[in-house]
């Protein structure tokens, strides 16, 4: 996948009540509107969406069809070119956005709200560009004040988690957000593996105890790791707890009660499937130990492809299995406690391809952010290169932006 210090004034800081939960929100000149909290289960129950990439579907028509109200905008990086400040993605500037928080602006104005991923897979995190933890932090805050935000997510895996002075300036920052937002709602992502998480992983909890910071949950993606289904998910996340008991003395109870799942709808990057039995498992198990979070990597990946291709490749606009468009969004919506419409919602009408980029060219050097078209799919260069096939490898240097 998959993934801040700012003065508020007496006027702009307002005291919110949320499901027991105090909540500090703020507006500023940047246009940030004073939003009431949904109760912190809505913010561990969001999808992740790519507002500027990957064929962002309409959060307005997800909300309709299924009844979602909350939804985790990935992600924020440092710039590509270098420094220490937000963008969306390495390219976009926090500052200057206007984009993302209009989408922020619809999914308010329909009476629901978004909590912000930083991370991720690929591109330079904050915490890797910033000099420490306070300057790391005060780059999140820029983007908790723009947006006015209740909810944020670090999202620290590869590269990024193997780097020790980068997960220290991450955690740091997250315990400094958290006292300095009071009632900010913090989940802390992190790879999967069989045994509940990787060696880097246990290291980042290590460095959690030994800062004394404990976020609203730690969650894990199992996939992508040798997974086969949700037998092999609930295993992780068994053995997943147990990591967290023994690293924080929590009994089982607070740590089911600390801990979340994250996981990948369809085709999962190394071919994986993962369909709707596999997450009602999942579900059923997350509800039945009370844990905390419930999440998938994503929204613009929860449609059927078109025409179908059973499996046969992974995509970051479809989930390459049968469903119906947002099909996955009811289970996120079920765990946040509440009830899906039933009935078979109105087909949302098949999009009209994009028009197709300039044809990629084997012997072109491409700069990151270029677009290209290659086998009827536009798609963008993640970063330099050159004699790369677009679509020949998940980890490589393109991002698939649809049919075109």
């Amino acid at each position: 996948m998959r993934r801040l210090h700012a003065c508020l004034s007496a006027a702009a800081a307002v005291v919110l009540a949320a499901a027991g939960t105090t909540a500090l929100v703020s507006a500023n000149a940047s246009g940030a509107t004073p939003q009431d909290a949904l109760s912190n289960r809505w913010y561990a129950a969001a999808p992740y969406l790519m507002p500027l990439d990957n064929d962002p579907p309409d959060p307005a028509a997800i909300m309709d069809a299924t009844g979602l109200k909350a939804f985790q905008l990935a992600f924020v990086l440092a710039p590509a070119g270098g420094g220490c400040s937000p963008t969306w993605g390495g390219t976009a500037p926090v500052s200057s956005d206007t984009a993302v928080k209009s989408m922020i602006d619809t999914i308010r104005a329909k009476g629901g709200d978004v909590s912000v991923s930083i991370g991720g897979y690929g591109g330079t995190k904050l915490g890797q560009a910033c000099a420490d933890a306070a300057s790391t932090a005060a780059a999140y805050q820029q983007v908790i004040t723009k947006y006015g935000l209740h909810a944020i997510d670090f999202d620290l895996e590869e590269p990024e988690y193997e780097n020790t002075a980068a997960i220290k300036n991450e955690i740091g920052a997250a315990k400094i957000l958290q006292q300095d937002n009071p009632g900010l709602y913090v989940s802390v992502t992190t790879a999967g593996t069989a045994d509940g998480t990787g060696w880097f992983g246990k290291q980042m909890l290590l460095e959690a105890k030994a800062q004394g910071f404990t976020p609203n949950n730690f969650s894990i993606m199992p996939f992508d790791g040798g997974f086969s289904g949700a037998a092999s998910q609930t295993s992780a996340l068994t053995d997943f707890n147990s990591i967290l008991r023994s690293t924080f003395g929590w009994d089982e109870a607070t740590a089911y009660a600390h801990e979340g799942f994250s996981g990948m709808n369809g085709r999962s990057d190394t071919g994986e499937i993962f369909g709707q039995s596999d997450f009602q498992t999942v579900l059923d198990y997350a509800t039945g130990h009370h844990m905390d979070r419930f999440t998938f990597w994503s929204l613009n990946r929860d449609r059927q492809c078109s025409p179908p291709d059973n499996g046969g490749r992974t995509s970051g606009t479809c989930s390459s299995v049968a469903q119906n468009d947002w099909d996955f969004a009811r289970y996120s919506v079920t765990f946040a406690g509440a009830t899906p419409p039933t009935g078979t919602p109105t087909p949302t009408p098949t999009p009209t391809p994009s028009s197709c980029k300039p044809a990629w060219n084997s012997s072109t050097a491409y700069t990151g952010g270029t677009e290209v078209s290659y086998d009827q799919h536009n798609w963008k260069a993640k970063w330099w290169t050159q004699n790369e096939v677009p679509g020949a490898s998940t980890w490589g240097p393109w991002q698939d932006e649809g049919a075109c």
